[in-house]
């Protein structure tokens, strides 16, 4: 996995400034940047591109905010399994609208 610089970010989404980030963010489109410095920030690859197949499948910003939510609640539950613990799984909510996501 890797993570991506708000230029990239930006660059993945078609955004064209750091304020429509900051706006997408806002408005739970996008999932809340991961530090990794002492003043940088990135996103993991792999939500801004769950994200982008959402846009491109025609899901609506009501079906993106449940996955914006679901990535975000999704993080400590990856790092637990990654580290071998046993974390428990996602709020049956949360995987509900995942999985209308999925099969829409």
């Amino acid at each position: 996995m890797a993570i991506l610089r708000k230029l990239e970010t930006r660059a993945e989404l078609g955004y064209r400034s750091d304020t429509s980030i900051q706006n997408a963010i806002k408005a739970g489109l996008l999932t809340r940047p991961v530090p990794i410095g002492a003043r940088a920030v990135g996103w993991p690859d792999y939500e801004v591109e769950a994200i982008n197949a959402a846009r491109i499948a025609g899901k609506t910003d009501d079906e993106i905010r449940a996955l914006v939510e679901y990535l975000q609640g999704q993080r400590a539950i990856r790092f637990e399994r990654l580290m071998g613990g046993t974390a428990a799984d996602p709020a049956p909510a949360q995987a509900g609208n995942v999985r209308e996501l999925r099969g829409s």
